[in-house]
């Protein structure tokens, strides 16, 4: 950042909601006042001030946060913030109703942004609206970096370098494999799903984003050889087990695609990328993608009906806010294998790289990626060609992310694989 006289190093936005709590818990139980200056921010001073007693009072190390007050209907209240912070680190959905304002502002003040979205319409509007002037502005907007979709992104990253490293040559396909996961959902993610099914519903603009496996690529290149997410059950062509639809391919699928384009085609303009879940071999997998398919189908329709859709917010959806228990988030874990395929002279090779952690995907997990992120961004710990833009994990951080959640017990590495893994 040229600014050297900001205030805050990183203001975290929305600390009064489940997310945006734990990342400022985790940010304060990592580092100290000596090396981060650390604000919360949201436009309810009392809770704010709840958060910031409980937060620090966990801690030995400090003994007091900033709070930041701003609403995103008083869109100068989030130019002052975003002019006073290195970085603004933001938990705030749905996005495509909160988000808007923060990244304008952003833009505005040349200040570094990250977030959590898996909104692809949300982000298409962010890349054609805003994409240009963050790159003069040398502010890196950068989505995305919770479970949705560091893994996914990062993992095939992982994978491509190993591929380039030792053998020479990029993979031309990444099979993205969600393996394992539990934990809770918050009011919040799902509040999220609901307003995309929403504005899907709404909006033919939006059907279109969401159909074209290719709408978060760069204005231009917006077509290419993938079809689109796997939807059905079927053997899989890398591994020897049955595989379901991932209810997270949209977004991830998209985000590996546009990290492509952005790092210039590192991996080829051909580069075929599919998420899924395995669900095992022989009889037993294919009656589990089965079930699987059919229960991502089934809630597919259930939110694309506007009066099924409503009674699911009233009535079965917590409010946003609320989240798992600790006991759910400290129990969780997840993991997430890419496994890339390529040739060179010596013959077609296959190699795997792993991401994942003894947490809650959605929130102990997403809280120490999306900090770790916001790290990265304040260090310029990165390792990328682009110094702004609307931007992926991968294209604005790199590996330097991976090393560092290796440094607090994830797993992110890559090898070549060597022999079938258990699906």
């Amino acid at each position: 950042m040229s600014n050297t006289d900001r205030q805050h190093d990183v203001v975290v936005w929305g600390a009064t909601g489940v997310a945006g709590r734990l990342v400022a818990e985790y940010l304060t139980e990592q580092y100290t006042p000596d090396t981060l200056s650390l604000a919360i921010g949201g436009r309810d001073e009392s809770r704010l001030q709840a958060i910031e007693a409980e937060v620090v009072g966990r801690s030995d190390e400090w003994e007091t946060l900033p709070i930041v007050l701003g609403d995103a209907t008083e869109p100068e209240t989030l130019r002052a913030m975003a002019r006073d912070a290195h970085v603004v680190c933001t938990t705030v959905g749905p996005y495509t109703k909160y988000g808007t304002p923060l990244v304008e502002a952003c833009v505005e003040a040349g200040t570094d942004y990250c977030d959590l979205t898996g909104e692809v319409n949300w982000t298409r509007e962010m890349i054609d609206q805003y994409h240009d002037a963050a790159v003069d502005a040398d502010a890196r907007i950068v989505h995305s970096c919770g479970f949705d979709s560091v893994p996914a992104d990062l993992g095939t990253l992982l994978a491509q370098s190993f591929a380039m490293a030792e053998f020479g040559t990029p993979c031309t396909r990444a099979r993205i494999y969600l393996e394992s996961g539990s934990g809770g959902v918050s009011g919040g993610t799902l509040a999220s799903a609901a307003e995309l099914f929403e504005a899907a519903s709404n909006d033919p603009e939006v059907r279109a984003v969401l159909g074209n496996p290719y709408s978060l690529a760069p204005s231009g290149e917006r077509t290419g050889v993938d079809t689109g997410e796997q939807r059905l059950p079927r053997k899989d062509p890398l591994r020897p087990c049955w595989t379901a639809p991932s209810p997270m391919a949209p977004v991830n699928e998209r985000v590996v695609r546009r990290s492509n384009a952005l790092l210039d085609y590192p991996w080829g303009r051909g580069f075929r990328c599919t998420e899924v879940v395995p669900t095992g071999p022989g009889v037993g997998g294919a009656a589990s993608a089965s079930l699987v398919s059919g229960g991502i189908g089934l809630f597919t329709l259930a939110m694309s009906v506007g009066p099924t859709r409503s009674a699911l917010k009233r009535f079965v959806f917590p409010d946003p806010g609320e989240g798992p228990s600790e006991e759910e988030m400290e129990n969780g874990r997840f993991r997430v294998r890419v496994r890339g395929q390529g040739t060179n002279e010596d013959g077609p090779f296959t190699v795997d790289a792993v991401v994942g952690a003894d947490r809650d995907p959605g929130y102990g997990a997403t809280a120490r990626m999306l900090g770790e992120s916001a790290m990265c961004l304040l260090e310029d710990d990165t390792d990328s060609p682009l110094s702004g833009g609307i931007l992926t994990p991968a294209s604005a951080i790199g590996e330097p992310l991976a090393e560092r959640l290796r440094t607090i017990g994830f797993t992110a590495s890559a090898s070549e694989a060597t022999a079938d893994v258990d699906a």
